[in-house]
């Protein structure tokens, strides 16, 4: 079978390289977070050299930092992908949802001018930004949703969608999240798709993911596990997740911070301490892993002083050789576990 691009259907042969959780245009604003006092005079400057500083440290308290879909994010993301591509680089999973504000026009245009393949990701986030309606929608109704952007096109084009994800999770888990979740374990029997998960902010989320997606049918063989970086900060307990059968993702590669807003009790890895752990999956027999950076912030664009779509292969590739990585298990990462898990069956 083949994998769906927003420009059409190809042999999941051609995808090369993949990185399969990127956003490229999308609004992030729903993560806002109030500044300390004495900063408020921050909120909604655009970022600058001059407080740049400040906005790497607290990207989420400076709402034009989060809005990720305006012309000056667009055309960094295109110099960007030009690069991505130059270096090797194949295809990209767009993971942006329609609650947070996907655009399959902006990923078809993109894809036609860099010549890098693009899939699109159909289904709901978090519950925070789910549309005011999904109260009255009914499990079937979000998996008819689901396929009709697959079969048919989303937001009023042709254009089909190739993922479901990313699916939001929170913990403990909201009630319409976990109906987006039955309805997603739904559409993918039907579809045989693949489909890629953000789980909640605890070592137990991503194992009642799992539970719950496949008491609705789901195939846990064929899903994406997102932001394990965030999750796992014990090798016993991530080794036993390992077990469940999911691809295993470290995504966000590049952001290396102290104080992670999104949940400063989080201790964020370095992506030395990722690769220590992708190692230790490799080490014990799991060798479904699969990385990419998570973009979503301008401060995470080179443009920006940030890291940048390319950093995985200018950056870590290097790193992870040094530290004992091989050729042929980087490429499984980067290229054979996206290739079947993107591969409709």
């Amino acid at each position: 079978m083949g994998s769906n691009l927003v420009l059409g259907c190809i042999d999941p042969s051609e995808l090369g390289i993949t990185l399969p959780h990127e956003h490229l245009s999308s609004d992030f604003t729903c993560a806002f977070s109030p500044p300390h006092p004495g900063d408020e005079d921050r909120i909604d400057l655009p970022p600058s050299l001059e407080n740049m500083g400040w906005v790497m440290r607290y990207p989420y308290s400076n709402k034009p930092n989060m809005i990720f879909n305006d012309d000056a994010t667009h055309s960094a993301i295109l110099e960007e992908t030009i690069t991505f591509k130059r270096l090797g680089g194949g295809t990209i999973v767009e993971n942006t949802t329609g609650d947070m504000l996907r655009n399959v026009e902006f990923m078809k245009k993109l894809s036609e001018e860099t010549d890098v393949h693009i899939v699109a990701g159909t289904g709901f986030y978090l519950e925070s930004v789910h549309p005011k309606a999904m109260d009255t929608f009914k499990v079937e109704d979000i998996v008819e949703m689901m396929k009709t952007d697959f079969l048919v096109g989303c937001d009023g084009t042709d254009i089909k969608c190739g993922v479901i994800g990313e699916i939001g999770c929170s913990w403990p888990l909201h009630v319409n999240e976990k109906k987006c979740l039955l309805a997603t374990g739904e559409a993918q029997t039907e579809l045989g798709c693949p489909v890629i998960i953000h789980p909640g902010r605890h070592s137990q989320s991503p194992a009642e993911v799992v539970r719950i997606l496949q008491e609705a049918g789901g195939n846990a063989e064929h899903t994406v596990m997102s932001h394990l970086d965030r999750t796992f900060h014990n090798d016993e307990e991530l080794l036993e997740f390992a077990g469940l059968g999911t691809y295993l993702e470290y995504d966000h590669f590049g952001i290396e911070i102290a104080d992670w807003q999104c949940d400063p009790t989080i201790d964020m890895p370095n992506d030395g301490e990722r690769i220590r752990r992708i190692k230790k999956l490799f080490a014990n027999g799991f060798n479904k892993v699969v990385i990419a950076h998570d973009l979503h912030a301008k401060h995470m664009l080179q443009r920006y002083g940030g890291h940048g779509l390319t950093h995985i292969l200018k950056n870590v590739l290097p790193q992870m050789k040094r530290r004992g990585i091989s050729s042929e298990q980087i490429n499984t990462m980067l290229v054979d576990n996206p290739r079947e898990w993107l591969t409709m069956i």
